[in-house]
């Protein structure tokens, strides 16, 4: 399931003894696969500086789940051509070698990269810069690949599409006109194909200076079909209003050999380009989602600790759990947590059924959000839902 509820509720006695007694008030009727949410010991500073550290790490939560989502999604956007399939990008969307539940499952506090020494405020001010970085860093190799990507796909729209408007040297060779003659020249005429029996009758008598037989079929789609004429060239401009009048188009194309192969060379440049930049962005984009999700996980973490503190007092007593809701069994989980914590607060008596109030607790930035006598946030692990960017 792609749904998480991260929990915490005060120690009975001993964190221990606390998730105990979830795991057996969940598991009698199989409500929920739980894990512990191991949290070490914070450095708690003072009451001012939870309060308003409880409103920053609001923010940075939000903040930190939007640029892994980008990353998530752009290394889908990148990897398009060659994995479709929304599992297979899936496969690409590891945290340390492991999957985002996973990771979520087994979370153990990193560190090395959040030391526990440092001040509450200075890990959110760490885990921010770091997103940040991310984020600007995400925007400029977007930007680089994607005017690429750009390049490479005029290009192919360039040879491909109707023969009104696409590129036509990879349909013509240079047998086909008649160059450098001070008389003649050969143009390119797009025949509806309804028309081909009309064009091969007509064609010699659109006007006078038309070289007879000189109409060649070169190719062929499923509208239309390129042609050549070869004509006087004081007669070109004429022929090309005539040809209009009947229905057939001239195409302005001139035979230009060192054109034609510098136009080649820089498409052929430009997919190189994009084919040499697509490794290193796929690895970039992989490394560091799993880097922002891990500091989207730890600022969950923090705002468990700093919620925990604010709610359930010193000594700092809580443990943190995470619960994998079984799918038709979200609603009777509800009420099971509610039958275990309604007494850690007044206000869930007037509860029906577990759901939640809606409050605004000072210091926690919930706004007009769920509230619960225990402490809870819904994680999604679906990291492609766009809907959540």
């Amino acid at each position: 399931m792609s749904e998480v509820w991260l929990i915490s509720a005060p120690g009975e006695n001993t964190p221990q003894k606390t998730w105990d007694t979830l795991n057996r008030a969940t598991s009698a009727e199989n409500l929920s696969t739980n894990y512990k949410f191991n949290i070490p010991d914070l450095r708690v500073g003072t009451l001012d500086t939870l309060v308003g550290l409880g409103d920053d790490l609001g923010k940075l939560d939000i903040y930190a789940e939007s640029v892994s989502r980008k990353i998530a999604q752009y290394l889908g956007d990148v990897l398009e051509d060659t994995t479709p399939t929304k599992d297979k990008l899936v496969e690409n969307l590891k945290i340390n070698d492991t999957t985002p539940a996973n990771y979520l499952h087994k979370f153990a506090w990193d560190g090395a990269k959040f030391p526990i020494k440092q001040q509450l405020k200075s890990l959110a001010e760490m885990i921010g810069k770091q997103v940040g970085q991310a984020e600007a860093d995400l925007k400029s190799k977007a930007h680089a690949y994607n005017t690429l990507k750009s390049n490479v796909q005029s290009f192919e729209r360039k040879s491909t599409g109707s023969l009104l408007t696409r590129n036509l040297v990879d349909l013509v060779k240079k047998e086909d006109f008649v160059l450098d003659s001070e008389y003649l020249v050969t143009l390119l005429v797009v025949v509806p194909r309804g028309m081909r029996d009309d064009w091969f009758l007509r064609y010699e008598k659109l006007t006078d200076m038309v070289v007879p037989r000189s109409s060649k079929q070169l190719f062929e789609d499923q509208e239309n079909l390129l042609v050549s004429v070869t004509l006087f060239q004081r007669v070109a401009d004429e022929f090309r209003h005539k040809c209009r009048e009947a229905k057939f188009s001239v195409r302005d194309f001139v035979y230009n050999e060192a054109d034609i192969l510098a136009g080649r060379k820089e498409a052929e440049d430009a997919d190189t380009k994009k084919k040499k930049q697509f490794p290193p962005l796929v690895r970039w984009l992989k490394v560091n989602f799993s880097e922002c999700f891990i500091a989207w996980i730890h600022v969950k973490a923090l705002r468990v600790f700093v919620e925990s503190v604010l709610r359930y007092g010193l000594p700092v007593n809580f443990q943190a759990m995470v619960l994998v809701p079984n799918k038709r069994s979200q609603k009777r989980l509800r009420d099971v947590l509610k039958q275990l914590y309604q007494h850690l607060d007044n206000s869930s008596l007037s509860f029906k059924d577990g759901d939640s109030q809606m409050m605004d607790i000072p210091g926690m930035n919930m706004g007009s959000a769920e509230y619960y006598p225990y402490i809870y946030y819904r994680i999604s692990l679906d990291l492609l839902d766009q809907q959540r960017l």
